[in-house]
């Protein structure tokens, strides 16, 4: 029985790869015209042909899969052929006869006028497909005429799709300022929205094809009413809240005093912002002229490390030999690259408002700026275990490393307090990594400096809230 079944199944699949064999043979000129046909894109250029070849090649294989008779299935092949050959001939004669409206069509297809224009696209497919086949029928004349109409609707659908893409979202946007009386609130937020809007319409319709100036000014549209409509809700919310004069310009004046904190300056708004401001455009650009310095200085040190590199080679090949110095020095260098791999990783662990990472040479510090004491408490909140459980992790990437937990705090209360403080937090730091994470205590040491070492202005409340920290500097060995 076993083996009947075997020469059944055997038989089963010899026949299977006979009529793909049959196929192969009997269709190898109908699928080579075919795909020519198709690159030639002649189911569009020359639909007729192209689609009597179809016809003619889905009835072979319609045949041939309820096993008629051969010729007859050659025979419907043999017209396949015929017509899909003619259908590529007659392809490149529309390509040079029917240029502009192809290329007019191509447009459309990049602005994606199928998708944001479709009726407009479905009108101008139409009337090029009836242009392609009157010309298949030799009248070229009106084959001509259908073309500039297709060209002329595929450059209205181009542009109501480029419109649709750029425009149409602000347009929603200003509907939406009217529905919420935008225009009585912020006028002249309102007013500039709807002038960008115009501008880059009317720049469309000018040059459609130069988009990068609509682009721009449908974009600084689109924010200007979406500016509009915030400010007629906060317009809405001081008036019902009665807010004076006084409430106004305090409430102006907080967020200039909160971005002086955070480049540790004092706002000074007793006579107006433009101290301040002026401040900090300056400290603004001593940071970016800080930055380009160290962009060049980065540079010039990778030069000189590849002139280096290739002073070792040179010397390398002139002693005929490594010496031990030097492979003491590779050995160094690439456990310093190891370091800074990992450091990456550690790095990665953190968001922005966990911890802030930097490097002081090989040693890696923690500034924990997600874990904060109660006012003259050293209890560690179970709340802050997450950010612990990273530092941790953090840890346990130089499971050799020694650790070192730093307490500082900010000027207020006596230097003796502070510095017993500190201390105290630090230590508590180091308990709970053991206590809860098993990090061994011998790795770990703890120590206060109160407020001796501040990194920010103890003159604000933000500049103290930064002087109040857990450090956490983790020294690895390297050999």
């Amino acid at each position: 029985m076993k083996h009947c079944l075997s020469l059944i199944l055997f038989l089963a699949l010899t026949a299977e790869a006979g009529a793909q064999d049959l196929r192969g043979t009997l269709f190898q000129e109908a699928d080579r015209a075919l795909e020519a046909a198709t690159s030639a894109d002649a189911q569009l250029l020359a639909p007729r042909a192209f689609e009597r070849g179809a016809l003619a090649y889905t009835d072979a294989e319609t045949d041939l899969e309820r096993g008629r008779n051969l010729d007859r299935i050659r025979e419907r092949l043999a017209v396949a052929v015929e017509s899909f050959n003619t259908a590529t001939e007659a392809a490149e004669i529309a390509r040079m006869t029917l240029a502009t409206a192809i290329e007019t069509r191509d447009d459309a297809v990049r602005a994606e006028a199928e998708s944001f224009a479709l009726a407009l696209w479905e009108e101008a497919e139409s009337s090029f497909d009836n242009a392609a086949r009157r010309l298949e029928a030799g009248n070229i004349n009106a084959a001509r005429e259908r073309a500039a109409d297709a060209e002329s609707m595929y450059r209205d659908a181009e542009l109501t799709a480029i419109k649709a893409q750029y425009l149409s979202q602000t347009r929603a946007l200003l509907v939406q300022a009217e529905q919420a009386r935008v225009p009585r609130y912020a006028p002249r937020t309102y007013q500039h929205a709807a002038s960008l809007l115009q501008q880059a319409e009317q720049q469309l319709n000018e040059n459609r094809y130069d988009a990068d100036l609509p682009r721009s000014l449908a974009q600084q549209a689109n924010y200007e009413a979406r500016h509009a409509i915030y400010l007629a809700e906060r317009i809405q919310e001081m008036r019902d809240a009665r807010w004076s004069e006084e409430d106004l310009i305090l409430a102006y004046e907080a967020p200039i005093i909160e971005i002086a904190a955070a480049a540790d300056l004092v706002a000074r708004l007793d006579s107006g912002t433009e101290a301040t401001t002026s401040e900090l455009i300056t400290f603004i650009e001593d940071l970016r002229q800080r930055e380009h310095q160290l962009l060049t200085d980065s540079e010039e040190n990778r030069l000189l490390i590849l002139g280096l590199e290739e002073e070792i080679r040179e010397l390398d090949e002139r002693l005929g030999g490594v010496s031990q110095e030097r492979v003491a020095l590779v050995q160094r260098l690439e456990a310093e690259a190891a370091i800074r791999g990992q450091f990456s990783r550690i790095e990665s662990l953190f968001d922005r408002d966990e911890a802030v990472v930097y490097r002081e040479g090989n040693v890696l510090i923690l500034r924990l700026v997600g874990l904060t004491f109660a006012s003259g408490s050293s209890v560690v909140d179970p709340t802050y275990r997450p950010v612990l459980q990273k530092a941790k992790d953090a840890v346990d990437v130089f499971p050799r490393s020694r650790i070192v937990i730093e307490g500082h705090t900010d000027s207020y209360g006596s230097d003796e307090a502070n510095l017993a403080l500190s201390r105290a937090r630090a230590e508590s730091v180091g308990a709970y990594l053991t206590a809860e994470f098993g990090v061994v205590a011998y790795r770990i040491s703890a120590t206060g400096y109160g407020e001796t070492r501040p990194i920010a202005n103890n003159e604000t409340p933000q500049g103290r809230a930064r002087n109040r920290r857990i450090d956490l500097r983790i020294e690895p060995e390297i050999e």
